[in-house]
């Protein structure tokens, strides 16, 4: 596996400009002979697919949901960053691009996230374009607010619902390209393998969830924008049907997969409530705004926190980083947490919550504001818990949230297969170790309007044209074989356990040995129990129904299967990452205050494993990351 960024030439400025211009070109004639895959219909790959259509390609756009409106980005709440500095508190490209770079630990390309803060502005006037309705100030203007990580308000809003009105816009200019009859949309339709051609990818098999039929689909090019894995760990803020087997599958076909261990623990979800429990709920990062973050200062007061004094008080975030405050990155936020609540000093049933504290704001601006700022949210957190924080204290804990990790991909989102493409989520390139808040939906739409579109024209005008080929070539019945059979196993083994059982299991070891601390002997122990897991699942998972039908259970079991490997691609990732950057949170590896220590002489660089075949341990490559405008420093938000 050969690891080449193609980092333009010149000063970071004008990357994306020489890119742009050194791209290879297709004729607006000749777009319509081309034929491009993208998979999920999210921010990424809704935008990619709309844009691509414009065009002039020939688009397929395939989602699992029964709607291309219905991807996890609809989910989003809090807002999308953007350097426009609307409200002239110093904020411009530079500083977008830093704090970045510097809220991932130094462990992303800087090339990448340089451009992804150039073209943030781009995006807000795209999105205003199509009527997203962001809030605006008493003046008429777009208003801003303040997220974490940051020390300026760059972050565009639509309420508590950002991601549902910029995915309703992407989904706007992709029903245009379908009534224009450029894309056409296969909806309840599931990636299960990517069909790869004289090393090129050119095309996928797919699944009909509701027939049960298995159909390889080609193309020219292929784009996979289907999010995050998070859901290994059972337990998450993602829904339901989010997982990972398009990226995985990709994977054994030979796609590089970077940095699987860094995952994002976001601060502010609705603390677990008990065993029954299949999800967790976010609160958007946006109420850090205008809650204060607090546990009581004595060990196990159990007091309601109306009768607890202020000086009885424990405002922990505001005493140990002053500078932020409350508006720590998440990676930060979420470890003080934990730590508090290891001291006992934890709120609720289980000790395991904070206070999210509205008090003062409501004393400060009046209920009205912060209802027009967070009605909807605080009517979430109410109709969930039955508690209503405008009186009383939201209680929150950190959960798993967002992957940094991904595939593999170039400057120009390709991954190491020619060809395949990964947006989004899906890939690695833009939050290093942690993701600031407000950045996802900025990355999305920036890889699917700005990036995708040019990328897979230079591809396309390079390679010019492909040799025929059809269902019928040796690799087409390979891969469509390989699904039918593995499809047949998990039916036939008929085993005692169900699904979810082994998915919860799963999701304890990844949670207590990969989770929000990590160590030696935790992670090498996951290591032994994680293939027992795994073996125990192929000998006693029990898959009812059949495969020539609807069958939610099938479904899970696939992706379920999948998470078994990649939950061990993760802990070796981590056991291999010897330092704290971060999500990802070496106990050996931490300050005298308990803060992530970086090792930037040895692994200041991206890890990509290589796929080495069954019962095989893969490959680690590196690609070794230069700062040359970001210079790592230990990180203070103090």
């Amino acid at each position: 596996m050969q690891l080449d960024a193609k980092i333009p030439a010149g000063p970071i400025e004008k990357k994306w400009d020489t890119r742009s211009f050194e791209n290879k070109l297709v004729n607006p004639a000749n777009r319509r002979k081309y034929h491009v895959l993208v998979v999920g219909s999210g921010l990424a790959g809704g935008a990619a697919a709309a844009s691509l259509g414009e065009l002039g390609y020939r688009v397929s756009v395939f989602c699992y949901q029964d709607s291309t409106r219905r991807a996890h980005s609809i989910a989003a709440q809090g807002g999308i960053n953007a350097a426009k500095n609307y409200m002239g508190d110093g904020d411009s490209i530079h500083r977008l691009f830093y704090d970045t770079v510097k809220g991932g630990d130094y462990r992303a390309r800087e090339a990448n996230v340089y451009r992804l803060a150039q073209v943030s502005n781009a995006i807000i006037d795209q999105c205003v374009a199509q009527g997203v309705p962001f809030a605006r100030d008493y003046g008429g203007l777009l208003d801003n607010r303040s997220f974490g990580g940051a020390q300026v308000s760059r972050t565009f809003y639509a309420r508590g619902q950002t991601g549902q009105q910029l995915l309703l816009g992407a989904y706007s200019a992709l029903m245009r390209q379908v009534g224009a009859g450029t894309v056409k949309q296969y909806t309840r339709t599931e990636m299960l393998d990517l069909i790869v051609i004289d090393g090129r990818a050119r095309g996928i098999v797919t699944r009909d969830m509701v027939t049960g039929q298995v159909q390889c689909v080609l193309a020219d090019a292929v784009v996979l924008a289907t999010g995050g894995y998070g859901n290994v760990f059972f337990l998450s803020t993602n829904a339901m049907g989010c997982n990972a087997t398009a990226i995985f599958r990709a994977w054994k076909r030979g796609a590089g997969f970077a940095n699987p261990c860094f995952t994002q623990i976001h601060p502010t979800c609705i603390p677990v409530a008990g065993d029954y429990q299949s999800k967790l709920t976010l609160m958007s990062e946006s109420l850090r705004n205008d809650g204060r973050i607090w546990v009581p200062k004595a060990v196990g007061d159990k007091r309601a926190p109306g009768s607890i004094p202020e000086e009885e008080r424990d405002y922990y975030l505001e005493r140990r980083y002053p500078a932020f405050g409350n508006l720590v990155p998440r990676d930060v936020a979420s470890r003080a947490a934990k730590q508090v609540c290891d001291e006992q000093r934890g709120v609720g049933e289980f000790g395991l919550g904070v206070y999210l504290d509205f008090e003062d704001s409501i004393k400060r601006l009046g209920r009205k504001i912060i209802e027009e700022r967070y009605g909807n949210l605080f009517q979430m957190y109410e109709k969930i818990t039955g508690e209503d924080p405008y009186t009383v204290p939201m209680r929150i804990f950190p959960a798993v949230h967002y992957t940094m990790g991904g595939l593999w991909v170039d400057y120009n989102l390709e991954s190491t297969i020619p060809g395949l493409f990964v947006a989004g989520e899906a890939n690695f390139s833009d939050h290093g170790a942690n993701r600031l808040g407000a950045s996802a939906l900025m990355q999305g739409l920036a890889d699917g309007y700005y990036v995708i579109p040019p990328s897979i024209g230079h591809y396309l005008g390079t390679v010019r044209s492909l040799p025929a080929a059809d269902e019928t070539h040796p690799a087409c019945r390979d891969a469509e074989r390989a699904v039918t059979e593995r499809i047949g196993q998990l039916l036939s083994i008929q085993g005692r356990r169900t699904v979810d059982d082994f998915h919860k299991a799963l999701g304890r070891i990844m949670w207590d040995k990969c989770g929000m601390g990590r160590t030696e002997a935790g992670l090498t122990q996951a290591l032994e129990e994680i293939p027992r897991l795994r073996a125990d699942f192929w000998k006693d998972v029990r898959v009812p129904g059949s495969a020539p039908s609807l069958n939610q259970s099938l479904e899970k079991a696939g992706r379920v299967a999948d998470f078994l490997e990649h939950g061990e691609l993760m802990v070796r990732d981590a056991l291999e990452r010897r330092e704290s950057c971060g999500g990802h949170f070496r106990e050996e590896s931490q300050t005298e205050e308990g803060e992530a220590l970086r090792d930037d002489v040895n692994f200041a660089h991206a890890a990509v494993w290589e796929w080495k075949g069954e019962g095989q341990s893969p490959a680690l490559h590196k690609e070794e990351l230069a700062f040359e405008h970001c210079l790592p420093s230990q990180r203070s938000y103090k």
